[in-house]
């Protein structure tokens, strides 16, 4: 037998991810961030999960995102941090509902409302330019399309640049209702506080 000699671990080795190989910039494919549903299963729930269930299943994800689906598996919605929070918790209870009743449905993203870029696209694409148009849109995630065999394919979202490429990615959500509401009703309270 060889004379193998066994090395003892030091603490300045760094144990090593798929991601420290991978080396991307802003100028880079935006298909080297695309998380392909036909390698990765989406991760998905039900409308009618409690909301605040949801919240704390979505803490346990990396993504940040949850794609919501009917009983065919078919998507119908999707829920984020920007939908599973205070805030929009308040508002729907100023509409009526028991904030301990409210269902993923109740603060989803509709389909009709949600955007998708086209796989064809993504190879054509940098991912500076997908950042510059997330943040025009105000959107931290993006579905993508394939048209040609009429498939939700997978997702991109900014998450996945601050993580893949070390930078910092703020992206200012727009402006809705919901926030006029809470502004509005902030300043009241304000106002008349004694």
């Amino acid at each position: 037998m060889k004379n193998i000699q066994l090395n003892s671990l030091d603490n300045c080795a760094h144990l090593a991810q798929p991601d420290d190989f991978n080396e991307l910039s802003l100028s880079s494919p935006l298909s080297a961030l695309f998380t392909d549903f036909k390698q990765h299963k989406p991760l998905t729930i039900e409308a009618n999960m409690h909301a605040l269930n949801a919240f704390y299943l979505l803490g346990t994800t990396q993504m940040g995102l949850l794609l919501v689906v009917d009983k065919n598996q078919e998507l119908i919605g999707s829920v984020s941090y920007q939908e599973l929070n205070e805030q929009q918790f308040m508002i729907k209870q100023e509409q009526g509902f028991d904030r301990h009743q409210l269902t993923v449905g109740d603060v989803m993203i509709k389909r009709a409302n949600m955007k998708s870029l086209d796989y064809q696209v993504i190879d054509k694409m940098c991912i500076d330019d997908f950042v510059a148009l997330l943040k025009s849109e105000g959107m931290q995630y993006c579905l993508v399309t394939d048209f040609e065999h009429a498939q939700i394919r997978g997702i991109i979202s900014a998450r996945d640049v601050a993580s893949r490429l070390h930078i910092n990615v703020d992206i200012d959500p727009p402006k809705t209702f919901a926030d006029i509401f809470v502004a509005v009703n902030d300043d009241h309270h304000q106002r008349y506080a004694f």
